[in-house]
């Protein structure tokens, strides 16, 4: 009985491992809908296995005689808790505190527990004295105005970097370095659709009030990003930048109210800011 008790423990356990090494592997990515289901069986199965273990261990026979307790241990035991043996404990028993036959012990508080007590009470005080006296170390409210310093100069570096700008939080451009940027990539790569003058060929005209998808900064930094698949417009945001597509959004933006040489008629519907 005992030798298949054993067996059919460890069959449990290797299914168990061999389950979680399956469960945390598929979970590691994604975490899949029936991800927490699975944790879930898996802790069930751990909680089965321990109550086997238990109703096994508990099972078995004790040994008729006890091993002696070692000696240093005692010593060790009593020396950190200061304990009374239970023989003894008639002496400490305190008359006066008894309720419903409930007896109470004046033990003797724990060594390690004053100890602890000692070590925060000279921890307090060393606190005291490197923070708030020789002000050795920086305060609390002075931590946090060093982190929220540290996190406006990073927010900066993404902002400058173009990481932030998205379709709702894109701006126009004005400053003339920055149209300049944008008419190299607008030469560059949509001269072949629109012109160089932006009069529209393949794609439509950029300089008259018609807009097929809406004009204004928000909604030309939009069809850039993601192109118009059913018009042959790429989607430039795998080539582009966000602060390159804000460059030659805010540029086309530009091309309003110009005179191209050719100009195309006008398609979509006129738009007002």
């Amino acid at each position: 009985m005992k030798n298949m008790l054993n067996s059919f423990l460890m069959k449990v356990l290797i299914v168990i491992i061999s389950f979680s090494g399956y469960l945390f592997a598929a979970g590691e990515a994604d975490y899949p809908e029936n991800y927490y289901d699975k944790v879930a069986i898996f802790l069930v199965a751990v909680i089965i296995l321990a109550f086997l273990a238990l109703a096994y261990f508990e099972g078995r026979q004790k040994p008729a005689v006890e091993k002696k307790k070692s000696v240093l241990w005692a010593k060790i035991k009593q020396y950190l808790t200061r304990s009374t043996p239970i023989e003894k404990e008639d002496e400490i028993l305190l008359v006066d505190h008894n309720y419903d036959g409930i007896r109470e012990l004046d033990n003797r508080i724990p060594p390690w527990f004053s100890g602890l007590f000692y070590v925060t009470i000279l921890f307090a005080i060393w606190y005291m004295i490197y923070y708030h006296v020789i002000g050795a170390g920086p305060l609390q409210e002075q931590e946090y105005a060093e982190e929220v310093r540290v996190a406006e100069i990073k927010k900066a570096e993404l902002i400058k970097s173009g990481a932030l700008i998205n379709e709702e939080t894109v701006t126009l451009l004005t400053d003339a370095a920055d149209l300049n940027e944008g008419k190299e990539i607008f030469t560059k790569n949509c001269v072949a659709c629109h012109a160089v003058d932006g009069g529209g060929l393949v794609g439509p005209n950029l300089t008259d009030d018609y807009w097929i998808h809406g004009g204004g900064i928000k909604n030309v930094f939009k069809v850039v990003k993601y192109g118009v698949t059913n018009k042959g417009m790429l989607a430039w945001q795998n080539q582009l930048n966000p602060k390159q597509i804000q460059a030659v959004a805010s540029y086309v933006i530009s091309l309003h109210g110009t005179k191209p040489a050719n100009p195309k008629a006008p398609e979509g519907e006129i738009w007002k800011e």
